[in-house]
C-alpha cells in the first residue's frame, strides 16, 4: 500500500521513538499501559502535508491507556518515529 497518499482521517500504525517515550511518560494520565521506543500503535492523519505517498503527515497516536500523543512531521518509513500502512489482514 505505499502507493497510497496520506489522507485526513486515515489509521496508520505509528512506531514510537525515544522522544515520544519521554513525552509520553510525562502526561498527566492515571491510566497508561508503559511504552517502549519501537512499540507500534495505531494513529489518526489529522494532517497531511501534501498528495504524495512520501508526505508528511501530523498524527493522533492513540495509546493504551486514556492517553493520546500528538505528533507532527512524520514521514512513512520503518523506523522508530515514522508510520507505515497497516498490512491487510
Amino acid at each position: 500500500m505505499s502507493h497510497l497518499s496520506p489522507t485526513i482521517g486515515r489509521i496508520v500504525h505509528y512506531r514510537l521513538a525515544e522522544h515520544d517515550v519521554s513525552q509520553i511518560r510525562a502526561l498527566p494520565t492515571v491510566h497508561l499501559n508503559p511504552v517502549q521506543a519501537g512499540q507500534v500503535y495505531p494513529a489518526v492523519i489529522v494532517r497531511a502535508w501534501g498528495n504524495r505517498p512520501d508526505s508528511a503527515v501530523n498524527l493522533q497516536v492513540l495509546l493504551d491507556g486514556q492517553a493520546q500523543l500528538w505528533v507532527t512531521s512524520r514521514t512513512a518509513g520503518d523506523d522508530n518515529g515514522t508510520w507505515l500502512w497497516p498490512p491487510r489482514a
